[in-house]
C-alpha cells in the first residue's frame, strides 16, 4: 500500500474507533490514537497477517503488548476482513467477545493481554522458537512507554538479547503520558535508547506517525544481525484530534455528544483534503 492510501486508512482508522468508543461509552482513547499509524502500516504494508493464513503456523506474529488500547486493533483487524463491522459495534457490550483488552475470542488477536509487561515475553517465547526451527518468520511486539516500568519487560530483553533474537521487533508507543501523568515526572525511563543497547538491543528512533518512515523501517531487515531490535516510535497521545492531543485526561475518557461531533467534522475535513 502507498503512502498515500496509508494515510487515507489512518483518517478512516480514527473515525472507526472514536466510533466505537463513543458508542460503547467506554474505552481508552487517546492510546488508541497514538498506535493507530503504527498497526495501519504493520498490517497494510508489513505483516501479511490475513483472515486465510492467521491458523497457519508459518507467518509472521504481532503482539499488542499494550492491550488497552485494543480499540486501535479491532478497528484494523475488522477493516481487514477479520470480523464483520456489526460484531466490532458489540464493543463493550454484555455478551460479547469484543471487550477492553485484547482475547483470542476475537479472530484475529494472537494472544490474550492487557496485565501490562506480559506481552514481550510471550513474543520473545514465539520468536525464539521460529529461532530454533529456522523459520523465517518474524515477531512484532508494540509496547507502551508507561509499561516499561514493569520489570517483565526487562527479564524479557535479557532473554531476547541471550538468544540473539533478530527475528523480533519491539515497537514503543513513546507518547510520553501514561494514565497519571508525564512518564518522566511518574517514573522516569529516560534514557531509553541507552537502556535498550545496554540490553543488547539495536536501537533506532522514528517518528511513529510518519507513514514513510514506518513503512521502511518496520519492513526492513534486522538492524543489526544477531540483535533483537527496537524501534522507540515517538508519538502524540490523541494523535489527529486537535482538542486530544497532549491531554493526559483522554488517556481513558469518552467523548461527550457535542466532543463527538467536533471530532468526526475535524476528521472529515482532513478526510476531504486528502481526497482532493
Amino acid at each position: 500500500m502507498d503512502i498515500t492510501q496509508l494515510k487515507k486508512k489512518s483518517l478512516e482508522y480514527r473515525k472507526t474507533l472514536i466510533e466505537i468508543i463513543y458508542n460503547s461509552n467506554a474505552g481508552h482513547t487517546a492510546g488508541s490514537l497514538s498506535c493507530i499509524d503504527i498497526i495501519n502500516v504493520l498490517y497494510n504494508d508489513v505483516l501479511d497477517i490475513t483472515p486465510d493464513n492467521f491458523n497457519s503456523y508459518d507467518r509472521n506474529r504481532y503482539i499488542q503488548s499494550k492491550g488497552h488500547s485494543v480499540e486501535a486493533l479491532y478497528t484494523v483487524l475488522c477493516d481487514k476482513g477479520f470480523f464483520e463491522k456489526k460484531d466490532l459495534d458489540t464493543l463493550n457490550n454484555f455478551d460479547s467477545h469484543f471487550i477492553g483488552h485484547p482475547t483470542r475470542k476475537v479472530n484475529g488477536i494472537e494472544h490474550n493481554t492487557g496485565a501490562l509487561g506480559h506481552g514481550l515475553s510471550v513474543a520473545v517465547g514465539m520468536a525464539l522458537a521460529y529461532k530454533m526451527e529456522a523459520k523465517p518468520f518474524k515477531v512484532f511486539a508494540l509496547l507502551g512507554d508507561g509499561e516499561l516500568s514493569e520489570g517483565s519487560i526487562w527479564e524479557a530483553c535479557t532473554t531476547a538479547s541471550k538468544y540473539q533474537l533478530d527475528n523480533l521487533v519491539v515497537i514503543i508507543d513513546r507518547n510520553n503520558l501514561q494514565i497519571s501523568g508525564d512518564t518522566e515526572l511518574i517514573n522516569p525511563i529516560e534514557p531509553l535508547d541507552e537502556k535498550f543497547e545496554a540490553f543488547g538491543f539495536s536501537v533506532k528512533k522514528i517518528n511513529g506517525h510518519d507513514m514513510a518512515s514506518l513503512k521502511e523501517n518496520l519492513s526492513a531487515k534486522p538492524v543489526t544481525e544477531n540483535k533483537p531490535s527496537v524501534f522507540i516510535a515517538n508519538t502524540i497521545k490523541g494523535k489527529g484530534i486537535s482538542f486530544m492531543e497532549n491531554i493526559v485526561s483522554w488517556h481513558h475518557r469518552v467523548p461527550t455528544k457535542n466532543e463527538y461531533k467536533l471530532v468526526i467534522d475535524e476528521l472529515n475535513l482532513e478526510i476531504d483534503k486528502n481526497n482532493g
